[in-house]
């Protein structure tokens, strides 16, 4: 679906963020999220990263509950690329 357009966010650390990320995604730390959830769109999905899918998890409950189509991506960065999946550096 991301290759449709629809937007990325990744609430990893910042080093985790640079040691590779979605190409196109938007890095928001998972402690950075609540406050900033007005820089997201509302009007589709979001797919939501993390290294293995459990901050994304809560993160994609979180940003649910506030009226955004949020998607935890499962298996995170980890399966990304183990797919081999292009990775950002």
């Amino acid at each position: 679906a991301h290759a449709q357009g629809a937007p990325v966010v990744d609430v990893r650390e910042d080093d985790e963020w640079a040691a590779g990320h979605v190409a196109g995604a938007t890095h928001i730390p998972m402690g950075d999220l609540p406050a900033r959830v007005g820089e997201l769109p509302k009007d589709g999905p979001i797919f939501v990263f993390c290294r293995s899918g459990n901050r994304s998890g809560q993160m994609a409950d979180f940003l649910r509950q506030q009226g955004f189509q949020a998607i935890n991506v499962a298996g995170g960065m980890v399966d990304w690329e183990a797919r081999g999946y292009a990775v950002e550096r």
